[in-house]
């Protein structure tokens, strides 16, 4: 991905919520062979959604913070989506507020680590980045969340559990297509977008 530069220094580390992630120990099962019920699976799929509209706004900031306005407010439509995509599970599932995380925090697998697979990684943000490669990272989010649920249609014990993760991995591949839709109607950045002939000085 062209955009996998460092956002420059002075711009700091977004905080990142990690409190309620963890990622499975050696020899420890992951979600798909934890999960019991339906709501427990949807209790992932609420904090999937949450923790992207999160990141994503944390994104929109620090490019605000880098004067990229226009990139800014595609971050904030993507944390917009995303959260109205987690306030949907809530509807679903006729839950007032969002459901509480197991005992021993969200055990998320994968390449993501401790966090959801739709938590984008701040090292893929550049100050100059451009609207295409912010979607760029929201479609590697969205097929990492496709294959989330898709492993634990094999993963599940449980019928209904895997019934019900079949449907968020089609959902989430509707998502993968809608960004790819977007991606097609957004221009690509020459080679030589990265290029500013007054570069920002590195603080320590």
């Amino acid at each position: 991905m062209n955009a996998k530069k460092s956002v420059k220094k002075t711009a700091g580390r977004p905080a990142v919520k990690r409190a309620s992630t963890r990622a499975p120990a050696r020899g420890e099962a992951g979600a798909g062979g934890t999960l019991r019920t339906v709501n427990e699976l949807m209790a992932y799929a609420y904090a999937l959604e949450a923790e992207a509209s999160e990141r994503y706004t944390e994104f929109a900031d620090a490019m605000e913070s880098h004067n990229n306005p226009e990139v800014a407010e595609l971050f904030r439509k993507l944390a917009r989506i995303e959260h109205r995509h987690a306030e949907q599970v809530l509807e679903d599932m006729g839950w007032v507020s969002a459901p509480a995380p197991p005992h021993a925090g969200y055990c998320w697998e994968g390449p993501t680590g401790p966090e959801g697979p739709e938590s984008g990684d701040i090292t893929d943000l550049h100050y100059l980045m451009q609207p295409y490669h912010a979607l760029q990272i929201a479609l590697h989010n969205e097929k990492r969340a496709q294959m989330f649920f898709s492993t634990l249609v094999k993963q599940a014990r449980n019928a209904k559990v895997r019934r019900a993760a079949q449907e968020m991995a089609l959902e989430e591949a509707e998502h993968v297509q809608l960004i790819q839709e977007w991606l097609k109607r957004t221009p690509e950045p020459g080679p030589n977008w990265a290029l500013d002939p007054d570069p920002p000085m590195l603080l320590d």
